[in-house]
């Protein structure tokens, strides 16, 4: 199969993989289990154990045994919630809904400016884009997942978030164009498809589906993929440009996910469930 030229982080695959697949392991899964797990993608047994010891550290696997007393790692909650969180963007199959805006106003102490930096970082890490100094705006339906991410980081006392519609003076779509780079986005999808359209072709083309070439295709579509539904908040339609190109990746996903995912979960060894 034809995949993406550049290698993707250890770490990051680390990630996808469990978002996939290992949060549906009956237990921990075996450090042995992830070792093989990221051979399939091309990632070597100390990258593995590398990018572990710091998602350890982060706080998002949690070492644990097995039921046959092997070493291995489990989810922490606040991992789990971050996973559900983005199961709503990146498997979500309809149009953005045309349903208002939810606004972010922020005031950080001037003795405490390193969490200015981190406030205004995991604001645009969630797809926010900038209205005015302070004020940072998105679709109303990414709310509860901004609320999880600013009560996680403690960083709630800081903010005030608002519902609410955009009414004047510029045209709405017009304003979108100055609170997020939309050329910039765009770009993320083209490269995606560049990538991952030609893999999706190549299974067009062939009757069969084995499980190691499917979970190896699947795990890095969906490691590509992942990051876009975050650079791209989802803006109705009627905001963006003629022949968006996010409504073409998108469905390349969506076909490389119904195609592969439940055949590739037979060389993780689970059985996933929705999405």
């Amino acid at each position: 199969m034809i995949n993406v030229s550049d290698q993707p982080a250890p770490r990051s695959l680390i990630v996808t993989l469990y978002g996939a697949y290992g949060r549906f392991a009956p237990g921990p899964v075996p450090v042995a289990e992830l070792i093989r797990l990221l051979a399939a993608v091309g990632v070597d047994a100390p990258s593995v154990r590398s990018s572990v010891s710091r998602l350890k550290r982060r706080g998002l696997l949690l070492p644990a045994r097995t039921a046959q007393g092997a070493a291995g790692y489990e989810l922490s909650d606040e991992a789990r919630q971050l996973l559900d969180d983005g199961d709503r963007r990146i498997y979500a199959t309809d149009p953005p809904a045309d349903e208002g805006w939810v606004l972010a106003v922020f005031s950080v102490p001037e003795s405490e400016r390193q969490k200015r930096h981190v406030l205004r970082s995991r604001l645009a890490g969630l797809g926010f884009g900038t209205a005015a100094p302070g004020v940072w705006i998105a679709p109303a339906r990414l709310y509860d997942e901004t609320r999880h991410t600013l009560q996680r980081l403690r960083l709630d006392p800081y903010v005030d978030l608002f519902r609410g519609e955009h009414l004047g003076f510029a045209p709405t779509v017009e304003s979108v164009g100055r609170w997020w780079d939309l050329a910039a986005i765009a770009k993320e999808h083209e490269t995606f498809l560049d990538g991952q359209a030609r893999v999706l072709n190549a299974w067009r083309q062939r009757p069969d589906t084995p499980p190691e070439e499917a979970y190896r295709d699947y795990l890095l579509a969906l490691d590509s993929w992942r990051h876009l539904p975050y650079a791209d908040p989802g803006l109705p339609a009627r905001l963006l440009p003629e022949d968006w190109p996010g409504t073409r990746s998108a469905a390349v996903f969506q076909a490389l996910h119904e195609r592969l995912r439940d055949a590739g979960a037979q060389f993780a060894g689970v059985t996933p469930h929705a999405p």
